[in-house]
This record gives structure tokens, sequence and C-alpha cells, in this order.
């Protein structure tokens, strides 16, 4: 599972031009699901992407984490995260999860933010979405599951 994490001041995400999730200054996540992931790699990221600390605290430093500032979470599947474009010019998706794996544990990664206190809004799984945010910083963490990155 790959996750790209960007602190914002503020997110949202649109589907056929009616926003479906939005939040103030927080994290926007971008979740890519890999056909290999389970339910470990899931929990992994959730617990990782909660405890990270790149908010700053009194001095500017990242020294808080979005459970301590109770910022927003905004979570957007996105399968392209698995691209691969070593060979030719058009991107393989092979290793990417097949659509009904891939929303079981998008579905997952939801409730599991919900399960650990956070209001989590979300993008529409499978649907072409817009998505508008103002990056903070810019602060833009990859976190990867396989954690040998």
């Amino acid at each position: 599972m790959r996750f790209v994490i960007q602190r914002v001041k503020k997110a949202s995400v649109r589907v056929d031009g009616q926003i479906t999730g939005s939040i103030g200054p927080g994290l926007l996540v971008l979740a890519g699901i890999a056909s290999a992931d389970t339910t470990a790699d899931a929990d992994y990221l959730i617990d990782k992407t909660l405890s990270l600390r790149i908010f700053p605290d009194s001095q500017d430093r990242m020294n808080r984490s979005l459970l301590d500032t109770g910022g927003g979470l905004l979570v957007v599947s996105q399968f392209t995260l698995y691209g691969d474009v070593r060979k030719g010019r058009r991107p393989s998706f092979d290793k990417a999860a097949p659509p009904d794996k891939a929303r079981l544990l998008y579905d997952y990664l939801l409730a599991g933010f919900a399960s650990r206190g956070q209001q989590v809004q979300a993008g529409v799984f499978q649907a072409a979405m817009e998505v508008e945010l103002i990056n903070d910083g810019p602060v833009t963490i990859l976190c990867d599951s396989e954690r040998l990155l």
C-alpha cells in the first residue's frame, strides 16, 4: 500500500461537480492499493499517518501529528500510484489491486481512520475526481507499507 500524504491548508474532492469531501487544515492522503496488500498494510499506514510529526510546534519545528492538531483528513483512492513507467511510455498498472479487492481495502482504511477517532472525508472509489488543495509548506511525504523503501 502506498500513500502520498500532503499537509494542506485546505483540500476538497469533487465528483460530477459535487463536493464529496472537504477539509480545512490537515492531511490529504492519496491512497494506492497493491494486489499483495492486506489489512495489516492498511493498519500500518493508518497508524503511521496519524502519528507522523509533520505539523509545526510553537518553535516552527515539525513536531506535532494530526492527532495533536485535531486537523482534518481527506482520503482519496488513487490506483495510479502503482503506475510503473520503467518500460515504454504507457504506465503499467500490473501491481495495482483489482477493483473489488481495492474497494474492500479502501473501505477498511476509511473505517480504520474513523475507529481511531478521526473524522475522515473521502472521495468516491473508482470515480473521476477533481482534487483541489492548498499544500502547506509544501510538505509532501511518501509512505509505503513495504517498509524497505
